[in-house]
């Protein structure tokens, strides 16, 4: 498998591999950073183009699984390795506690240690659900939504496409926040947020609208 990134996040995903025994021809891949070492921990090798990354697809394994944070960014590697001919796949930690009815989780999730998945749960494609997050029965998590740590989305709840929540924020229950859409941390979700905006605080208010997102 090859993790997109190689440094913060990243470095989570590889404990949640090791976790799963996954670690054979694990690669890593960051044609960003300069500084980013030949081999992560001195052990598994840090690909530094598309070329490169390519030819393992082809020749070693078409895996791949996104380490690094916001959900626009993570659609634009998704795209960018779906094109060289990537399969998208979850890294689900066994340290999560997923229930055992009516639960999807779409391809691309990042499910970390400590997670609580209730019951009739979707998490849509390219999810990340970080730490000791919680998520209660009948919720809809949309694409490449991030949760941070400590996120505690309560039941019957929907969370659209793109949208951020920052560490420890709450989101009481039957309410809807929706696309492109950025909860500060520690703030508390007591009425639907529409698309586009940021909201911050005890309640959570908007402060500041967003532009549309063009995908």
């Amino acid at each position: 498998m090859l993790i997109v990134g190689a440094k913060g996040f990243a470095k989570e995903v590889l404990e949640v591999v090791y976790q799963l025994n996954q670690l054979d021809d694990l690669v890593f891949y960051d044609d960003v950073n300069t500084d980013a070492p030949d081999k992560l921990f001195g052990q598994f090798p840090v690909l530094k183009s598309i070329g490169e990354a390519s030819v393992y697809f082809k020749n070693v394994d078409n895996r791949f699984t996104i380490g690094i944070g916001n959900p626009i960014l993570r659609k634009k590697l998704y795209d960018k390795l779906i094109a060289i001919g990537g399969v998208f796949c979850s890294t689900i930690s066994p340290k999560a506690n997923i229930g055992v009815f009516g639960n999807y989780i779409g391809e691309g999730a990042n499910i970390m240690t400590g997670t609580v998945v209730t019951a009739d749960v979707t998490i849509g494609k390219g999810g990340l659900i970080n730490l000791n997050c919680t998520i209660g029965h009948d919720s809809i998590i949309g694409k490449f939504v991030e949760l941070s740590p400590g996120v505690h989305i309560s039941g019957n709840c929907s969370i659209g496409d793109y949208s951020v929540f920052g560490t420890n924020a709450t989101m009481l229950p039957k309410l809807t926040v929706g696309k492109n859409v950025v909860i500060g941390a520690g703030s508390v979700v007591t009425k639907n947020i529409p698309d586009n905006c940021v909201a911050v605080g005890i309640p959570a208010k908007i402060i500041k609208y967003l532009s549309p997102l063009d995908f």
